[in-house]
Order: structure tokens, then sequence, then C-alpha cells
């Protein structure tokens, strides 16, 4: 298996956008990666947005930007207040924002959900982050989720055992409103990362894994 790395352009900081429709979706799709990107890129700067986050959701989207970003999140977290489940519907209005976002940040790296996810909210946004930035390395990272929407996914970022575990416990940290979901336990997220650890043979046996539909050698 060859492995290949992301590096930064000249001397500019590596930008990178994190697009989520939920409170929770980008902790849980590639927080492990955000950890090591910060490790390894200290100077790197994170564009945090997400669609719905109301109500109690609000203040866990900002811990979880705060958890996972930390100082390298100069550009929010953005917050919006488009409901739960009927993205769909509103539609232009999202496409609006999307088109304000690419205004602002011209990013590097881009995580965004994947085309095939089985939520309606989460395939819009996968939609319009490849019809807004059409130039972009962009990885689309999975959610596991009753629906049994787990896929094949090409693309995998070995992780440390460490950082592994602290991705579970941060998101556990962050989002104590969904504690009360029997799948929401740091065993999921775990055993989710060892599956993708062992399908890319990472030295750790723990990884994120990523849809990755275009990419220039």
């Amino acid at each position: 298996m060859r492995t290949l790395s992301i590096s930064q352009n000249n001397n500019d900081p590596l930008q990178i956008l994190c697009v989520g429709a939920h409170s929770d979706d980008i902790e849980i799709g590639c927080g492990g990666t955000i950890l090591r990107l910060r490790q390894q890129f200290p100077q790197c700067q994170l564009y945090w947005i997400v669609f719905s986050a109301i109500g109690v959701r609000a203040s866990e989207a900002q811990r979880g930007a705060q958890l996972f970003a930390g100082p390298s999140c100069t550009k929010g977290p953005v917050l919006k207040e488009f409901p739960d489940s009927f993205m769909p519907f509103v539609g232009a209005e999202i496409k609006a924002t999307f088109e304000e976002l690419k205004k602002s940040v011209q990013p590097d790296l881009i995580f965004t959900h994947t085309r095939k996810d089985a939520h309606q909210d989460h395939r819009l946004l996968c939609e319009l982050t490849w019809n807004t930035f059409r130039d972009h390395l962009i990885l689309e990272y999975e959610i596991p989720k009753y629906d049994g929407d787990i896929g094949q996914p090409n693309t995998f970022v070995p992780l440390e055992a460490e950082v592994s575990q602290q991705k579970a416990r941060f998101v556990m940290e962050a989002f104590p409103s969904q504690h009360a979901k029997r799948w929401f336990e740091e065993s999921t997220f775990l055993s989710l990362m060892r599956l993708r650890g062992m399908e890319c043979n990472a030295p750790s046996g723990y990884a994120e894994a990523f849809y990755c539909r275009k990419v220039v050698l």
C-alpha cells in the first residue's frame, strides 16, 4: 500500500475547512484526523461550520470545536440554525451560506459528509460542498448510525492509539445530550477506528477512513 502525505504550500499555514450538518458530525467523522493534523501542522488554520446547532446543541458544538480545533479554529465555529432533518427543503438558503463561505476561505483540505450517507441532511451538504469547492481536495467522512450505511472507504489516516482514545473521550465529553442513544458510546467510535485500522494495516491498529473521489498526483 502506497502512503501519501499532505504538505503545506510554501510556508503558508495549512487551511482546513470542516463541514458538519449537526453538532457532533465533524467530531465523529474526522475528529481523530483533526487532532493528528494539529500535531503535524501546529500553525494550521481550521474553518469550522455546523449547519444545525440549536439550543443545547449549540453550546455542545462550541465545546466540540474547542476540544478538537482549539486555538487553530480561526474561523468559527460558525453555527447555523437550519432545522435537523429538513435541510433539503431549505436548500436554497443553505446554498447561499456556501456561497458566502466560498468568499471567506480557500481551503487546502475540506472534510464533509459522504454522498451515499443515509441521512438526507448529510447528502445535501456533501453535494453543496462539491458544487461550491470545485478545485479542492475533499475527503468525505463516515458517521455510524442505525441505518447501517457504513461502506468501503478508499482513503485512510492512521492514528496513534492515544489519539483515538482522546477522540472518543472528547466526543463523549462534548455531547452529553446524545448519551441516551444506545449507540453513542466510546466503544462505538473506538470499534470503527479499530476496524479501519485493520483494513489499512495501521501500526497502532487504529485509523479513520474517508472517501476521496478526486486526487491529483
